[in-house]
């Protein structure tokens, strides 16, 4: 049977439709399909792809490819247990928004969990739609980089291995951009629309040959800012099949440290990000000490012993600096010789690129390129008596390096035209520069210098507080590592700066560990109330999935007996002769109510009436068996360290302090939680979601989980 393929080669289904003909070479059948490319953006005014056969014609994905399967059989088996996948495929995998592909791929990963195929024991038409939609897809190199979608990573490498798959699809890549090139059609533009889309042009990007890099300065620790972009970095290397370098730009002694290193390529490979390799701004100090000097030698630079703060309000004013006319031979001995050796004349001077003091653009107003600092450096020790700035480092080393594409946060954008300047200035390659906005967050600061004031005046205890945007602070709070990817990857790489709330990560979060998270039982201590039930049988233990609606996650030890406690919430509005019912129990009926003077439930007595309907009563109550084998806990619970959403310029931030963010309830807890492990997160039900942060001896502390809804008793969320 003859087939032949017609392709809008304008269509971004392109790759797609290629995938379908390539992979009929199972049937090893050279002429199996002949593919036509149409320059158009429809085929036959219906669609971007159609396969033809004789009188007959397939346009939809899932159409072509049961054509395909019912005239190659053995190529594409499991026809009707395939349909399912198709569908997916077709309505969620080829989607370029990771909110969207997430629920995909999520069903996915849980079909592949004990499998190695979709269906049966071989590849499958379902694979073929499956994996083609999922190649088609640019997301797909963050998803297999990302450790959320385990399984799915798994058989999408395996799949690739099959010849009918990798090389096929290769080949027939190769033989698209041939045709192309013989009848002169463009390659498929990339649009334009929301950016969380990723729908971007990088300028001049080319598969396989962009390079991306992740500077960050180890002065601190990681947080939610700097994980977005390690994120974007790898996606956008992931994207063009590209490398991305984490790079350190220790140019600062000062401020850094060998623990805020390490500590940062910990939390990298927390979030499933590895560079492709890792360098130091600090092996190109010689280099970048023989370019400044080939500045001033070109009278492109200058030293300069200005005061500081007159300085400042020169620039401010666009007046040229008394020293601007210094000589260059003055300029190299003050900088190779005093500045290199640190001696009291260096210490004075810095030196100053020349380009415009009256520029519009301050940033170009002689901007400082190197100071003195005497402080041992973490790396090279004392052999360097002068840094060079973040502002002459970061264009020379991207240069030197090969990085193509220098994505960096919107605030740079004034520095743009200064990074093009010393790339010019110094006859370095060309580095295009991709700006996106930082994450921003409500009452919530950023600054490393801010941060590192609360650690220093104890308001926290470290850097991995769970009030601080820490990646550690936020993993610490309960966020999960696929919840910060979905947010990152859902935000996208827009250049709109915006003010987020927190519940929309608690939010995106909520979904991740819902699924999974152990069901338990606490009850607030103060004030617990005891319930006897009358008619109640001796103490007996049960058996019960800790998860109705996951049996994966186990099962859990359930005491009955006669007396048992209520939280003073949920006694207080109890009325004699009312039934309600105990969760996961049955129905009971109220029979006394004793309170004190204050209004305080002090005791219930009850009885059980399991044959009543929970259906018919209208509250439904968490208890617990009030016996020797409950435990206590700590719930801890915070609010935002700052009181304001949004600090103005001038604000200081240490006059919004929140007087009081943390807060302690002890809770009473089922008998089951002595088995779970530091880091687990689990709900107490119809209190919320919880993570275990310490279990020392038997004292649990529990850390609240924000779930993106619910706002605290204290105003967070």
């Amino acid at each position: 049977m003859a087939f032949e393929l017609k392709i809008a080669a304008k269509s971004p289904l392109v790759d797609y439709a290629s995938l379908i003909a390539a992979t009929t070479a199972n049937a090893k059948s050279a002429t199996a399909v002949k593919i036509e490319f149409v320059d158009d953006k429809t085929v036959d005014g219906k669609a971007s792809a159609l396969l033809a056969s004789g009188d007959k014609t397939f346009i939809s994905t899932a159409e072509i490819l049961n054509a395909l399967a019912d005239a190659f059989p053995a190529a594409l088996p499991a026809k009707e247990e395939s349909q399912e996948w198709i569908t997916l495929s077709q309505d969620v995998l080829s989607l370029k928004d990771f909110k969207k592909l997430s629920e995909g791929l999520e069903k996915l990963e849980t079909r592949l969990n004990f499998r190695s195929y979709l269906v049966g024991y071989s590849i499958s038409m379902a694979d073929v739609a499956v994996w083609g939609a999922l190649r088609a897809n640019p997301l797909m190199g963050s998803v297999i980089k990302n450790a959320t979608f385990i399984n799915v990573a798994r058989w999408y490498t395996f799949v690739e291995t099959f010849p009918s798959f990798g090389e096929s699809v290769v080949s027939m890549t190769k033989s698209v951009a041939e045709l192309r090139k013989q009848a002169k059609i463009a390659a498929p533009a990339k649009k334009e629309g929301h950016k969380a889309n990723f729908e971007i042009n990088l300028q001049d990007a080319k598969m396989g040959e962009v390079v991306t890099r992740f500077p960050p300065e180890p002065s601190g620790y990681l947080h939610i800012g700097h994980a977005k972009a390690a994120i974007l970095n790898r996606y956008f290397a992931d994207m063009y099949k590209g490398k991305m370098i984490i790079r350190f730009d220790d140019t600062n002694p000062s401020k850094e440290k060998v623990e805020f290193q390490d500590s940062i390529i910990e939390d990298l490979q927390l979030l499933g990000i590895k560079g492709d390799k890792i360098t130091y701004s600090s092996n190109y100090f010689d280099k970048m000490y023989e370019l400044a000097v080939q500045l001033i030698k070109e009278g492109k630079a200058y030293c300069d012993d200005t005061p500081l703060e007159k300085m400042r309000a020169e620039r401010m004013d666009g007046i040229k600096s008394e020293r601007r006319d210094r000589t260059i031979e003055e300029n190299l001995q003050l900088f190779t010789e005093a500045m290199k050796n640190g001696t009291e004349e260096g210490l004075k001077n810095c030196v100053r690129a020349k380009i415009d003091y009256t520029c519009p653009n301050k940033t170009m107003r002689d901007p400082v390129i190197y100071r003195c600092n005497l402080t041992p450096h973490h790396r090279t020790g004392s052999t360097w008596k002068m840094y060079p700035t973040y502002d002459f480092c970061v264009p020379v080393v991207d240069a030197l390096e090969g990085v193509t594409h220098a994505l960096r946060t919107i605030e740079y954008r004034d520095r743009n035209a200064q990074y093009d300047w010393f790339l010019k200035a110094l006859n370095l390659r060309k580095v295009h520069i991709w700006d996106f906005a930082r994450v921003n967050f409500v009452r919530t600061l950023l600054s490393k210098r801010k941060l590192q004031w609360f650690v220093d005046k104890k308001y926290v205890g470290n850097w991995d507080d769970p009030r601080f945007p820490t990646v550690r602070g936020v993993r610490r709070r309960g966020m999960s590592v696929e919840g910060l990817w979905n947010f990152v990857i859902s935000q996208g790489p827009s250049r709109n700066i915006i003010n987020l709330d927190w519940s929309i990560i608690w939010a995106i979060n909520k979904k991740i560990i819902d699924p999974i998270a152990a069901r338990h039982t606490a009850i607030d201590a103060e004030n617990a109330v005891k319930v006897h039930l009358t008619n109640a049988p001796a103490k007996t233990v049960e058996k019960k999935p800790k998860h109705k609606k996951n049996p994966d996650v186990g099962v859990k030890d359930v005491i009955y007996a006669p007396d048992i406690l209520l939280d003073q919430s949920d006694a207080v509005a109890l009325e004699v002769g009312e039934e309600v019912t105990l969760m996961d129990w049955g129905n009971c009926i109220i029979e006394n109510v004793n309170k004190n003077n204050s209004g305080v439930v002090t005791s219930i007595e009850a009885k059980l009436h399991l044959e009543g309907d929970f259906r018919k009563t209208s509250k439904k109550l968490t208890w617990l068996a009030d016996t020797d084998d409950k435990l206590e806990a700590d719930l801890v619970d915070f609010d935002h360290l700052i009181t304001k959403d949004k600090l103005d310029d001038g604000d200081n931030f240490e006059d919004f302090l929140t007087p009081v963010t943390e807060f302690h309830s002890k809770a009473i807890v089922d008998l089951n939680i002595k088995d779970m492990k530091v880091g687990d997160v689990i709900q107490f039900e119809r209190k919320g979601y919880y993570r275990l942060d310490s279990n020392n001896d038997g004292k649990f502390i529990f850390f609240t989980i924000p779930d993106g809804k619910t706002v605290n008793k204290y105003g967070a969320k």
